[in-house]
């Protein structure tokens, strides 16, 4: 249970508005660490702009303003003093779309070391070579690791967009719909890396697929319009929902 967990993320009267548009209604939400919270409800109902409220990534949206607190580690993330590099560093991000840089699969890797000050060769390559066999790809690409990325399988693209948020050692991936863009079998192999991954990291997915949030999640929040429903443990949340709307969700009489 919840209580039993070190909380390591929580939403405080979380509002976050689009111009005059509330997209995000007073969510007070805790994130357990070393743990999988999946992000479920229909579309438009706030999931992707909550999960980019966890580090900060709406404010590159101009008319996004945001009201309440993200505490992590116990400290707000909107405070006027925080530095929003260093709080990616710490909480990284991997996109619905596998966005690889147009460089090398090497390249993609060190890009982040680099940028944070390790040039020390040797220590590149380790850190290439430990973060793709963590993320299940050493074996696929070892033989070209200098190829472009852009020549890699879509699933591949995106387990590697996966080590290149893990390289600057993160505490927490954010992942929105990691899986919607792959076919089964590489799915498949995401979420067998997402449970591996949560032995070292925090997760926390938002996705449509109901299935993959029982299969593989912990925790599941269940949002509407922009409110926080039902956040439960996963496996009670599915087969006892508290909440009407819940249950209409999760049986396919809503959404």
């Amino acid at each position: 249970m919840l209580e039993d967990e070190e909380i390591i993320l929580e939403s405080v009267d979380l509002n976050i508005w689009f111009g005059s548009n509330q997209a995000i209604k007073d969510v007070d939400l805790k994130i357990a660490k070393n743990n999988i919270t999946a992000i479920i409800g229909p579309s438009g109902c706030g999931k992707s702009t909550f999960l980019r409220a966890l580090n900060r990534m709406n404010d590159v949206i101009p008319i996004c303003s945001t009201e309440g607190e993200v505490r992590y580690q116990g400290k707000n993330i909107y405070s006027p003093d925080e530095d929003v590099v260093e709080l990616r560093k710490k909480v990284g991000m991997v996109f619905q779309k596998p966005n690889p840089f147009p460089k090398s699969i090497y390249e993609n890797i060190a890009y982040g070391p680099k940028i944070h000050g390790i040039k020390n060769k040797s220590k590149l390559d380790a850190i290439v070579e430990d973060t793709l066999k963590a993320a299940a790809l050493w074996e696929e690409i070892e033989d070209r690791l200098h190829a472009s990325a852009m020549g890699l399988s879509g699933g591949q693209q995106q387990r590697l967009c996966i080590a290149r948020a893990m390289a600057v050692k993160p505490e927490i991936i954010l992942m929105d719909e990691p899986c919607s863009a792959l076919d089964p079998i590489s799915t498949a192999k995401i979420e067998d890396l997402m449970i591996e991954l949560k032995k070292d990291y925090t997760v926390v997915i938002v996705t449509h697929n109901m299935m993959q949030a029982a299969r593989v999640s912990d925790y599941t929040a269940y949002f509407l319009l922009g409110e926080l429903i039902e956040y439960e443990v996963t496996s009670y949340l599915f087969e006892y929902p508290k909440d009407k709307r819940t249950e209409d969700y999760i049986t396919g009489r809503f959404g």
